[in-house]
């Protein structure tokens, strides 16, 4: 049953020993980037709870039930496909097909994200077909559409810096709002300077 025409989607990876922020657990090591991990997954909640659209949140391994997303708040489900785009093409079909008319997606590590983002980015969707948050990195950390356009997800180099600049080529001629640049968390850069981290950062030396 839907609450509202709009939906989040939150993408997430299952926030285990090694297998998470590997570029960032380079540097301060696994334990710390997966503590680091889990406060940007909270904070991602606290940001998201509030928000007055239907929530989903994909999986990247599999479904925790007991977990930091409450069920009354968050719609449970599994990322399928072989690489990014996939999963991604996968999460808009299936939220359109369920009848939405509004989906954004974002990650889970935007320490510089806010829930007032989140609502001006649906806002722009009642007078654009797309959003697109251009991240720092030369990839994006929100697309929000109002239909599907499959080629968004297709022949990309996810993880590099040709992904935005290949996205908006394919938003030429498309109603677009473009948010302001923001900075996900990847590196040991993206932190080192944020006092929120500090706790997790005592332990190295520069």
């Amino acid at each position: 049953m839907h609450q509202t025409d709009s939906l989040l989607l939150i993408f997430t990876r299952n926030p285990e020993l090694g297998k998470c922020k590997t570029r960032l657990a380079a540097k301060v090591g696994d334990l710390a980037a997966l503590e680091i991990y889990k406060f940007l997954l909270s904070h991602t909640v606290g940001l998201t709870k509030g928000l007055a659209s239907d929530k989903w949140v994909f999986y990247s391994e599999e479904i925790w039930e007991d977990d930091v997303w409450p069920t009354a708040h968050y719609q449970k489900k599994l990322q399928k496909g072989d690489d990014l785009g996939q999963r991604m093409l996968h999460a808009f079909q299936e939220g359109f097909e369920s009848g939405y008319e509004k989906i954004i997606i974002i990650g889970s590590d935007m320490y510089d994200l806010s829930q007032g983002d989140l609502e001006s980015a649906f806002s722009h969707l009642e007078h654009h077909d797309f959003a697109l948050g251009p991240a720092e990195d030369g990839g994006y950390y929100l697309l929000g559409m109002t239909r599907l356009k499959k080629e968004l997800f297709l022949h990309k180099s996810w993880g590099t810096d040709t992904v935005l600049p290949s996205t908006l080529k394919d938003l030429v001629g498309e109603t677009c709002a473009v948010l302001p640049i923001k900075n996900d968390v990847d590196h040991y850069e993206d932190i080192k300077d944020i006092e929120a981290f500090q706790p997790f950062l005592k332990h190295i030396k520069e």
